[in-house]
């Protein structure tokens, strides 16, 4: 990826790009200078609160790897609560916005460029959080990336760690046709984020801006029971699951799952 792109580019036909590969290609710096008008910083904490920073401190942890840091969100809201953080993501380009948004409000990010297939081999550290949040897992394509990347973040955790994961509310939109409400994640005005083709192995959501500009993001429609297995297969001994931020929800409501993985031993397994 070149700093000059500025157009994402899927080839002929968008819907075969099926490939975690491809996600340095869509985050070109057009659609990354774009993309806090759709969170819109202010009103995505005034929706989460201190949902997340409770949820850390529950669970007595201080130091945090934020793998999925996008433009900074999570980590400048972490780092302003006291924890210390190192802040990993994929895209260069996503790095480079986020240490200038922190540095905007009197914060210096460590950061990583990481692919977390191979996160040990950039982050040399133990923590005792990783959070993954902004629906980012959904951009392993392959199974055995997804576990892969799941293995990764269980290896750089404290013995009594914790992975928090998040993800869009697929089932949802596959079983029922229901769209999201957007309420939580994606704050920005005037901003539309729109399911444009939707099937099990593939979810491609288009991302309209108020300038007319148009961006594609192509993504795996992560199943919420799919990940809760693959969690505990790949060795977390308990998974809490919230939708959007609230421990009780009927299944259609949440736009999100939140999932709390604990790697701590546990004598008798307890489920949520």
């Amino acid at each position: 990826m070149t700093t000059t792109q500025v157009r994402q580019d899927y080839g002929k036909d968008p819907l075969q790009v099926r490939d975690t590969n491809h996600y340095t290609e869509e985050y070109v710096h057009a659609f990354v200078d774009k993309w806090d008008q759709l969170i819109d910083w202010d009103r995505r904490a005034e929706s989460e609160g201190d949902f997340f920073i409770r949820l850390l401190q529950e669970q007595g942890a201080k130091k945090v790897l934020d793998v999925a840091t996008g433009t900074g969100f999570h980590s400048v809201q972490l780092l302003k609560a006291g924890f210390e953080v190192t802040s990993a993501d994929g895209s260069p380009v996503m790095l480079g916005k986020a240490f200038e948004n922190a540095r905007r409000r009197d914060h210096i990010l460590r950061t990583v460029h990481a692919d977390w297939r191979w996160l040990n081999r950039d982050v040399h550290d133990y923590y005792d959080a990783v959070i993954c949040l902004g629906n980012s897992f959904t951009h392993l394509h392959d199974e055995n990336d997804r576990r892969k990347a799941l293995a990764e973040f269980y290896a750089t955790l404290r013995h009594d760690g914790v992975l928090i994961l998040d993800q869009r509310n697929y089932d949802a939109i596959l079983d029922h046709e229901i769209a999201p409400s957007h309420n939580f994640y994606y704050c920005g005005d005037n901003v539309r984020a729109t399911p444009e083709h939707m099937d099990e192995s593939l979810a491609r959501f288009r991302y309209e801006f108020p300038d007319d500009d148009v961006f594609h993001l192509n993504m795996f429609p992560l199943r919420k029971n799919y990940v809760r297995r693959l969690l505990k297969e790949v060795g977390f001994q308990r998974v809490t699951t919230y939708g959007d931020f609230k421990e009780t929800y009927r299944e259609t409501e949440p736009d999100f799952f939140i999932h709390v993985a604990e790697k701590r031993y546990l004598e008798e397994e307890s489920e949520h």
